[in-house]
């Protein structure tokens, strides 16, 4: 019997170190990445001349691109990658379906329309919209974004409450909610001006370049306590993956575990589409593929997901800039253009 014990007490040892030495590797391609990212662009520097620049060693136009354009980017790759796949690692915990996310429970739809929806009325309530909006702009469209993500939020657990709030259900809530909202932002588009138009396009395309350092604290100050509470559910995350009347017998409030993680999932997304716009698919090829690698387990599973959202929109940034340089392409685009065969591929790799 004591061998036994000790036999399993290595074995859980094993198990545990690899997905911890797993998750170390994928931190470290992690800063990898973000030191390329710095290094990468049309004004070329060298890993050295960033690294001086970062601790304060050299001036003039490198210190200047380096703190005010591409160390913002970076940062806003981290924080809003983590973010997403956070978002979407916790809605495939809280729903049990895999196809859970941001953009197919269309909350980023929602937020997408509410920004528009704010940018129109800035515009016809002031002749200074433009101004304006390059301001303080963000803070009024951030409102906008997450009133109608808690809108979109309201109309799927209200109508998943009338059907036994099956999981199913909420995911089928979520696509023609996405479908109803895109409609809208398209209707705000065709009767907006010229400026009103330019400005909805610029809230809703999905780019990192626009974030500065007063806009990446916003976006900060609401990932971290939101990144601290999914990581603290992390066991109740296990228990409702073995089902909800197993999770209750283990103590576990599902319903409000539900209502909270899709709350604290529509405040991440509004913060993100209305600083950074639309960006697809983050939140749902992450935590597959993290998922094929380590399993289901989210007490890796959650840090591991952040990690690689976070690895994922560096990667797809510093390409973005690199595809047709001089001019820089939007991330979202090619997160979009990667994230669709890619899903496909783990489908089909899960598959067999």
């Amino acid at each position: 019997m004591h061998l036994d014990r000790v036999e399993v007490s290595l074995s859980y040892k094993k198990y545990a170190g690899k997905k911890r030495l797993f998750l170390l590797g994928l931190i470290a391609l992690t800063l990898s990445a973000f030191m390329l990212s710095l290094s990468v662009g049309v004004s070329g520097m060298t890993v050295s001349q960033v690294i001086r620049g970062l601790l304060g060693l050299s001036e003039g136009r490198e210190s200047l691109i380096l703190w005010n354009i591409r160390l913002p980017q970076a940062i806003a790759a981290v924080v809003a990658g983590a973010g997403l796949s956070l978002s979407g690692v916790a809605m495939q915990a809280i729903l049990r379906n895999p196809l859970g996310s941001p953009f197919t429970l269309g909350f980023s739809h929602a937020g997408a329309f509410g920004a528009a929806l704010t940018v129109m009325l800035i515009g016809n309530l002031s002749e200074r919209a433009p101004y304006w909006l390059l301001s303080f702009g963000p803070g009024i469209v951030a409102i906008g974004a997450f009133c109608f993500c808690m809108v979109a939020t309201a109309v799927i657990l209200a109508i998943s409450a009338t059907r036994g709030a099956a999981p199913e259900t909420m995911v089928l809530c979520g696509v023609a909610l996405g479908s109803l909202f895109t409609a809208g932002t398209m209707f705000l588009q065709y009767f907006a001006d010229d400026v009103q138009l330019a400005a909805i396009v610029f809230w809703t395309f999905g780019d990192l370049a626009r974030a500065d350092w007063q806009d990446l604290a916003v976006m900060t100050a609401v990932l971290l306590p939101a990144g601290g509470y999914f990581f603290l559910r992390r066991w109740d995350f296990n228990a409702v993956e073995a089902g909800d009347e197993t999770a209750r017998g283990l103590g576990v409030d599902v319903s409000r575990l539900r209502l909270r993680g899709l709350v604290i999932s529509a405040l991440i997304v509004s913060i993100t589409v209305s600083y950074l716009g639309v960006i697809g698919f983050v939140g749902l090829v992450c935590p597959h593929a993290i998922r094929r690698m380590i399993g289901d387990d989210y007490r890796y599973l959650v840090p591991a997901s952040a990690v690689a959202g976070a690895l994922l929109l560096l990667l797809a940034d510093t390409a973005a800039r690199q595809i047709l340089s001089p001019h820089v392409l939007p991330v979202a685009v090619l997160t979009s253009f990667l994230g669709a065969p890619a899903f496909l591929w783990l489908l089909l790799r899960g598959g067999k």
